[in-house]
């Protein structure tokens, strides 16, 4: 347990009906004492889990009327004594009781810092600490349910199980090394085999939810292409429920790129709206082009909105040389005129008709869209997802370890070659959890957290 005490603003910094600061140490409750007057109860009452009502002073001036949380030690987020201020969420009150309460022996926390005292103090493992953050950023609820998960321990459980597995191997193996009276070894390449090859096949599993679980997490990075005219900004317009996105009857009306992030029955598309992609002289509409065809290359999706009343011309050519080796869903807009598809049937499997104008058709997309990316099925609850790049990427340096491990057996090593593997396999699992760390790793993580969190 650290010994100074932080604080800082817990909520946003702006005109509210109730701000928070916290304050977390082995000094909070001196703190509060120095500058909190109960309206009726002694201070020295303070018990844990309790609320008191009184006026926060800076001397003999009142600062603010509020409620004081006390959550003592270890039974606290930090598992320090934590006080919290909730107070007016005026900008200027917030700020005069922040730095009251630093003049009066806090000093102010670094961004993330309560959640790593969470951390260091052994409230929460890695996993949930960094769940944490993205319980905040969660954009849908498939994200929200995910963070929740792993914030009460999901992957942690999952990881522990794994490192528990080998670590009984490596135990073993040791063992009979040290002791061969005692320990036979004999027929246990055959059995660790079984193990190792079950093991890697549980790590493969949890490194395939990787790309899905991103999407849930950050989104689906998804632009909207096709000519002029062909109704990109009235599907963007349709799907948002409003119009962001100007609607004419001119062609190349969108000349920059028009970004929103929306979410579709529980998916989340970052959409970009590009210029139409077409020959042109205009040299600011020529950007804007150029600009499209940049975003095609980065995309997750693409959205090729057609205008089925029209047959393929040069330009849509070029198109669909462009983006028919990615994933494509092919939108035949404007089905309520006509509905024409032969052509694009044997260019793309993903074809759907729509009218973005009227909505016909939009939940015939999502269906598509939920097909291509979650096979369907977007539920996780049952299932341990992953959706942080660290975890796959130490799942992936385990998994190695461990395939070195059976081609030690396939190669006819002796047993003690697989220990060194075993290991490995073992600490990168470990990695994930914090079980091992450094201060530079650490500090990573959590400088990525909001103040006051």
């Amino acid at each position: 347990m650290t010994e100074d005490t932080i604080a800082a603003f817990a909520t946003p910094l702006s005109s509210a009906g109730i701000g928070i600061v916290r304050i977390s140490g082995e000094n909070s409750i001196n703190i509060i004492k120095k500058i909190f007057v109960p309206y009726k109860k002694d201070t020295k009452e303070f018990q844990t889990y309790t609320a008191h009502y009184g006026f926060i002073y800076d001397g003999d001036k009142k600062i603010d009327e509020v409620i004081i949380l006390v959550m003592k030690g270890p039974h606290s987020y930090t598992r320090e004594d934590v006080i919290e201020i909730n107070c007016h969420g005026g900008i200027l009150v917030m700020k005069n009781i922040l730095e009251l309460v630093l003049k009066s022996g806090a000093r102010m926390a670094l961004p993330g810092e309560f959640t790593k005292r969470a951390f260091l103090n052994g409230r929460i493992d890695l996993t949930a600490a960094e769940a944490v953050m993205d319980l905040i950023n969660s954009q849908n609820q498939y994200a929200l349910d995910n963070a929740l998960s792993n914030v009460a321990g999901k992957l942690n459980k999952k990881i522990k199980g794994l490192r528990e597995e080998i670590i009984t191997e490596t135990a073993f193996l040791e063992c009979a090394l040290d002791d061969p009276e005692h320990y036979s070894l004999d027929g246990y390449s055959e059995k660790i085999e079984v193990k190792v090859k079950n093991l890697i096949k549980e790590i493969d599993c949890l490194i395939e939810t990787f790309d899905n679980g991103k999407f849930v997490q950050d989104g689906i990075e998804t632009i909207i292409v096709g000519k002029p005219n062909a109704g990109k900004s009235t599907l963007l317009n349709c799907l948002l429920g409003e119009e962001k996105a100007i609607v004419t009857d001119i062609p190349g009306t969108t000349r920059d790129i028009n970004e929103q992030r929306l979410v579709l029955d529980g998916i989340c598309l970052n959409m970009v709206d590009t210029a139409g992609i077409h020959d042109t002289d205009d040299v600011i509409e020529s950007i804007g082009v150029k600009k499209s065809l940049e975003l095609i290359e980065k995309a997750d999706l693409i959205l090729y909105v057609v205008d089925s009343s029209k047959e393929l011309d040069e330009n849509d050519k070029e198109i669909i040389d462009r983006i028919k080796e990615k994933n494509v869903i092919v939108l035949l807009n404007k089905m309520d005129i006509s509905n024409n598809n032969t052509q694009l049937e044997k260019q793309f499997e993903n074809i759907v008709s729509i009218s973005a104008k009227n909505g016909e058709g939009i939940d015939n997309f999502i269906n598509k869209l939920n097909d291509m990316f979650f096979s369907g099925n977007i539920n996780f609850n049952e299932d341990v997802v992953i959706s942080n790049v660290r975890h796959k990427n130490l799942l992936v340096k385990s998994k190695d370890s461990l395939e070195l491990v059976l081609g030690a057996i396939y190669d006819g090593l002796p047993e003690d070659f697989y220990t060194v593997d075993l290991m490995d396999a073992y600490n990168f699992l470990g990695d994930i959890i914090g079980e091992t760390f450094n201060d530079d790793l650490a500090d990573n993580i959590f400088s990525k957290f909001c103040m006051g969190k």
